[in-house]
């Protein structure tokens, strides 16, 4: 059995409150606009995974990532690279496996080459941003064909296992709402018939379409890398990565918020910060805040090395 090996990158930065991703522009000839920066692994020029993902990224988009983390391996029977990743298309390859990683870089110096472009995670998860209210229009012009989906399971207890999936995921009550399941509510779009990458995978039509898709599984390893990130962002302070040296309170708010797809109470996140001890304040007002002058604060890496598991209260509004 021949195996290639291909890594992929979740670039994620914040600007404008706003979460974007970095992606390749894909050739007007693809049925799909965008897909991760990749590669495929070549041991016999690549030292590391670590160092052959930067030079694909860079490469790619002309971006130097900063901070890195493996996510998943991704090697699903029949998976296809993307035509970047020439290895990865031999058809005397058998299997091709992803290993997928997230990586973070701060709101500075983020251009990227003509063929590359930063883009709102929203536009392929519009169900996941929940910052207007606690009505996603979105999401409730999914919700007739997830229940079309349940009631045409074959067995009375496939029927009563969609639907507790349906609950669960995408709740009625907004209170129930977990965000980190960013994964598990694809996937179930996925089963539903409901993504067009499964559409895609068998040949069907549908006039329903939850999000932009994008190549290969790559909104599959985006997902994973949203979830992943929502989940640390309550127990580590990464969202320090994405930040400048210097910023306000409200933008790191802000940028909080749009990372997690939630308004977050603003008094209780305060509170909350003060109590981690995370930030100093710098004695210097912004005077361009369109309101009130607002101080500016930066990241006390000091503090951290005290409580490295403490990670930031996300109280709602």
């Amino acid at each position: 059995m021949s195996l290639a090996i291909e890594l992929s990158a979740v670039v994620v930065t914040v600007r404008d409150n706003e979460a974007l991703v970095l992606c390749l522009n894909l050739p007007k000839t693809s049925p799909e606009a965008y897909a991760l920066p990749s590669g495929p692994f070549l041991p016999d020029s690549h030292r590391t995974f670590d160092l052959a993902l930067r030079a694909f990224v860079r490469e790619q988009t002309g971006f130097a990532i900063g901070y890195v983390e493996q996510l998943y391996s991704f090697g699903d029977d029949g998976r296809q690279g993307i035509a970047a990743t020439a290895p990865a298309n031999d058809p005397e390859v058998d299997r091709v496996v992803s290993v997928g990683y997230l990586a973070l870089t701060p709101q500075a110096g983020n251009q990227a080459r003509f063929d590359a472009a930063w883009v709102p995670f929203h536009r392929f998860f519009p169900w996941e941003d929940w910052r207007n209210n606690e009505v996603n229009p979105n999401l409730e012009a999914l919700r007739p064909a997830l229940s079309k989906w349940c009631e045409s399971a074959e067995t009375a207890s496939e029927r009563a296992l969609r639907l507790r999936r349906v609950a669960t995921l995408f709740p009625e009550d907004f209170d129930n709402w977990n965000e980190e399941r960013v994964l598990d509510r694809y996937e179930l779009l996925y089963n539903a018939g409901l993504a067009a990458e499964a559409r895609r995978a068998d040949g069907a039509q549908g006039t329903v379409s939850a999000g932009e898709p994008m190549a290969s599984d790559h909104r599959r390893i985006l997902a994973t890398g949203l979830s992943r990130l929502r989940g640390k962002l309550k127990y580590r302070p990464v969202i320090f990565e994405l930040m400048p040296e210097r910023f306000t309170l409200l933008e790191l708010q802000k940028s909080i918020e749009a990372l997690c797809g939630l308004r977050l109470h603003k008094q209780n996140f305060r509170r909350g910060l003060e109590r981690t001890g995370f930030v100093k304040p710098l004695g210097i007002m912004r005077e361009d805040t369109g309101g009130r002058p607002a101080e500016l604060y930066t990241y006390d890496q000091e503090q951290f090395r005290f409580a490295p598991s403490l990670g930031l209260s996300l109280p709602r509004a």
